[in-house]
């Protein structure tokens, strides 16, 4: 093996994210020199966000007050305290970064991505919709801001920076470096080192070799973390996973690839820094498995509207008020306890044409295109937007058919489906559609769907009129069966407001600071237990800038 490859800069990145490629185009602008060093290859730049739906959480945004939405500071704090739920006396670091971050959504975050070019999609989607009380968990208003262009869109103004001072001399990136440990000189972080990988020409977000070719050295002044969460790693999902979830799945799909292994909170710890919450994550009950993957157990979630009948592996229906988009972590806890690893969604054609779209930048391309006719065609046409219309047509998740019988049918044949009652699910499905006839109903389902067209976008492109499921006229049926997909973690390495890294006495490491998804998106899990979406990429945003300046200060 030959001898270590030697590199300094002033400011060390790990991970080229988008909290790495924020931190580093922040760093620059300062004047620093920066080396950026990650696993992968460069084709894999932006990593996770660039497969993102790119969703922004805004507060009182222009988008949300031309559809008439009243929000304010007041109304998103209390909505954002009710829904992580900080009981810890870890959580000092984490509430002071809600109030921040808070802050930020409501002020400057818009304007300053404005500045670089990065737009919005006029309609505000309501995710995480809640149901409980107004203190409980939810977003009381829509505030999810789809950017246009999606994750590459977000991506594309700090890659931009990043590359222009790369060909500028002032910043180097390092791919298929796998940083092994952090250098400590006198209690201090120097910088890194770790095991150069053999060169990959494989696409993004294809699972690469970890054959080592060499070793390397990078000295700095000051390094930073941004090298993801753990939702790549079943093994590590499954080793944190919270008693208050029930038992980890035995089965799930990736919402995110391989190299998001959480392997650098490893090396962290091993330096000092302190890792909590880590038994707080984010992981999705509406994934499916995709046709087309790209890498290993890939899977896509659904981002359901509200109207899709949402029943149990045995074909009994979810209680209130775990309704499609409304409580992620609710309705994961619910369907661990009953012992199955999936449940299935009920729905009709009317309903998949109005409101079904899949997370990610790919499953998106009249969005991730900034393309007007696909995007008037996909939204607002007759037929199912056109990746949709691919998993009905090759997913190994849907099934698709004329009649109920038929439909139950299908659904036993797939694996698993011998547990699902028919005839249960046929009394559920008629009990709900005879809620239909009159305006009024006990159904809080249906009562929601009526209250949600009430607002104009739901009414223009996410909540379907509604109708009897049951009716030929609205079909044919659909029924797709839903896995646990593997997403987020929702905390990580513990910060202080300037992205210092703690250690166990609760001061800051010399020269180690972390972001984004590593950081549990700032103060070691500014989400609590539960995030409002939209809150993802904004905390790589957020954590990735905050970090970047105060390192860049700090040399």
């Amino acid at each position: 093996m030959p001898a270590p490859s030697p590199h300094s800069a002033d400011l060390l990145v790990i991970g080229w994210g988008l909290a790495g490629l924020v931190a580093a185009s922040e760093a620059v602008a300062a004047g620093k020199r920066v080396v950026i060093v990650d696993q992968e290859p460069r084709t894999n730049l932006g990593g996770q966000a660039w497969w993102s739906f790119g969703g922004l959480f805004f507060i009182d945004s222009p988008e949300q007050r031309r559809f008439g939405i009243k929000d304010s500071l007041e109304l998103a704090r209390q909505d954002w305290f009710g829904n992580a739920g900080f009981d810890r006396e870890d959580d000092a670091w984490p509430r002071r970064w809600a109030e921040a971050y808070l802050q930020f959504a409501h002020g400057e975050k818009r304007t300053w991505l404005r500045a670089k070019g990065v737009g919005f999609f006029p309609v505000v989607g309501w995710a995480e919709r809640g149901g409980y009380t107004a203190a409980g968990p939810g977003n009381s208003v829509p505030r999810f801001h789809i950017t246009w262009g999606t994750g590459p869109g977000l991506v594309a103004p700090f890659q931009s920076a990043v590359e222009a001072a790369e060909a500028a001399g002032r910043l180097t990136i390092l791919p298929r470096h796998r940083v092994t440990a952090l250098t400590t000189s006198d209690g201090a972080v120097t910088g890194a080192s770790g095991d150069i990988l053999e060169p990959s020409g494989a696409a993004r977000g294809v699972a690469t070799s970890r054959e080592v070719v060499g070793s390397f050295e990078v000295t700095a002044g000051a390094t930073i973390v941004a090298s993801g969460g753990i939702g790549g790693n079943h093994d590590l999902v499954r080793q944190w996973w919270p008693e208050r979830l029930g038992p980890a799945p035995s089965t799930m799909v990736t919402g995110v690839p391989a190299y998001v292994d959480g392997s650098m909170q490893i090396v962290a710890d091993s330096a000092g820094a302190r890792l909590i919450n880590r038994d707080r994550m984010w992981h999705y009950v509406e994934g499916i498995q995709n046709w087309d993957p790209v890498w290993p157990d890939h899977g896509i979630r659904i981002l359901p509207g509200p109207s899709s009948v949402w029943l149990d592996a045995t074909g009994h229906r979810l209680p209130v008020p775990l309704f499609p988009g409304f409580d992620t972590l609710g309705t994961l806890a619910h369907l661990r306890a009953t012992g199955y690893d999936h449940s299935w969604f009920v729905l009709s054609q009317k309903i998949i044409e109005k409101e079904f779209t899949l997370s990610g930048s790919e499953q998106n391309p009249d969005l991730t295109g900034k393309d007007l006719p696909l995007l008037v065609k996909s939204r607002l046409g007759k037929g199912a937007a056109g990746p949709v219309q691919a998993f009905m047509d090759k997913g190994a998740d849907f099934v698709v058919r004329d009649d109920l019988d038929e439909l139950i049918a299908g659904m036993q044949a797939l694996p698993g489906g011998d547990v699902l009652d028919g005839d249960r699910v046929r009394f559920e499905l008629e009990a709900r559609d005879r809620e239909i006839d009159n305006e009024f109903t006990k159904d809080a389902q249906i009562a929601m769907l009526r209250s949600a067209r009430s607002y104009r976008g739901d009414r223009l492109v996410r909540t379907a009129v509604p109708h009897r499921i049951l009716d030929p006229s609205n079909g044919p049926l659909i029924a797709v069966k839903l896995h646990v997909l593997t997403r987020k973690s929702l905390g990580g390495i513990e910060t202080d407001l300037q992205s210092r890294a703690l250690g166990a006495d609760g001061q800051p490491i010399a020269g180690l600071y972390a972001a984004g998804e590593a950081s549990g998106f700032g103060g070691g899990g500014v989400h609590g237990y539960r995030a409002l979406e939209g809150t993802f990429v904004g905390g790589c945003l957020f954590s990735g800038r905050v970090a970047g300046r105060a390192a860049a200060a700090a040399v």
